[in-house]
């Protein structure tokens, strides 16, 4: 089964672990939210690095597909910052409150997408 995400997912996976994003994920969505494509999930230790990510993922999705987020959610206090790329959503946790949601948990039923070094790896 091949499952399609946009491409700007993969870009944002790919920003948030050149600047060492914890464990980051794609999820693909379609099938059981219908709302978005894909949920990107990462973390960092301390908000400073989660606002880092966030600013990351944004400059790289704006210069590779010339896309900015819809709406940002949380940046405050820095969290949980929900980024809504309208097709799919960034979600840059805190690694305590990640731990807390374990979003990946809750939507074990999506296909965890390849990307990146994944992509390059299986080849």
């Amino acid at each position: 089964m091949h499952v399609h995400i946009p491409p700007a997912a993969a870009t944002a996976a790919e920003s948030a672990d050149a600047k060492l994003g914890h464990d980051t994920v794609v999820l693909a969505m379609t099938e059981l939210f219908g709302v978005v494509d894909a949920f990107v999930i990462t973390s960092a230790p301390n908000s400073r690095h989660v606002r880092t990510l966030v600013e990351e993922i944004e400059r790289g999705v704006k210069e590779a597909h010339g896309l900015a987020p819809v709406r940002i959610e949380g940046l405050v206090d820095a969290t949980w910052v929900l980024m809504d790329f309208g097709d799919f959503i960034a979600h840059v946790f805190l690694q305590e409150t990640r731990d807390y949601y374990d979003l990946e948990h809750l939507w074990s039923g999506a296909p965890r997408v390849p990307w990146g070094v994944d992509v390059e790896n299986a080849g």
